[in-house]
């Protein structure tokens, strides 16, 4: 975030991986705080095991996600991350994550882009905020709807389906291997041969078109 002002919204860092929700500016931040974080995490393990080589496995898989009920939607769902794998019962109870950075704001080198969530969810406070998440994060608590959907981290795009076949024509021309598919009442972009985790919950149709 210092160095290439990335607009942070959420995060949740676990004992093999990372999820990060972020605005994107239009100026290629992504991608670069991405490298950044990928060359960082690999330099400070090597240092320290004495190993050589790349730290994670793969490169990182980006979703466009809409900013309507489905970033509220995303919001909760990495939230809920560590509730998922049984290691907490509540993401208040988990350290290195967004949520406990709004209860527990730190004194100084925050990650989280405050204004542009209270732009997003509007709301005029942190107070209010935090009050809206957890409401949100109780009622999928009491729902015990914790089942993994893939569509958050395997798809290209999540949202509408005017918002999702806008960015097919967008992009056709660059993938021409994405089609749009419903997934229950939600929409997403991805390639027709991605794998799509059969825990999600979902059943998948095809749009025909």
């Amino acid at each position: 975030r210092q160095r290439f002002d990335l607009c942070v919204l959420n995060y949740m860092v676990t004992s093999n991986h990372i999820h990060l929700l972020v605005r994107d500016r239009g100026q290629m931040e992504i991608a670069r705080s991405m490298q950044l974080i990928a060359g960082r995490t690999a330099q400070e393990f090597n240092r320290r095991k004495g190993r050589k080589g790349a730290f994670w496995e793969d490169r990182y898989h980006a979703t466009a996600v809409q900013t309507d009920h489905h970033l509220a939607r995303c919001m909760t769902y990495i939230d809920l991350n560590m509730v998922r794998a049984g290691a907490i019962c509540h993401p208040s109870q988990w350290r290195y994550c967004g949520f406990d950075e709004l209860i527990n704001p730190p004194l100084r080198k925050n990650r989280l882009d405050m204004t542009a969530l209270l732009q997003l969810f509007n709301q005029s406070s942190q107070e209010s905020l935090i009050k809206l998440l957890n409401s949100r994060i109780e009622e999928e608590l009491e729902s015990a709807n914790l089942l993994r959907e893939g569509m958050w981290s395997e798809a290209v795009v999540v949202g509408d389906e005017a918002f999702v076949c806008s960015l097919l024509d967008t992009n056709k021309s660059l993938y021409p291997g994405l089609n749009v598919f419903a997934v229950g009442e939600d929409f997403i972009l991805r390639e027709p041969q991605a794998h799509y985790s059969m825990h999600s919950g979902y059943e998948m149709h095809r749009l025909r078109r």
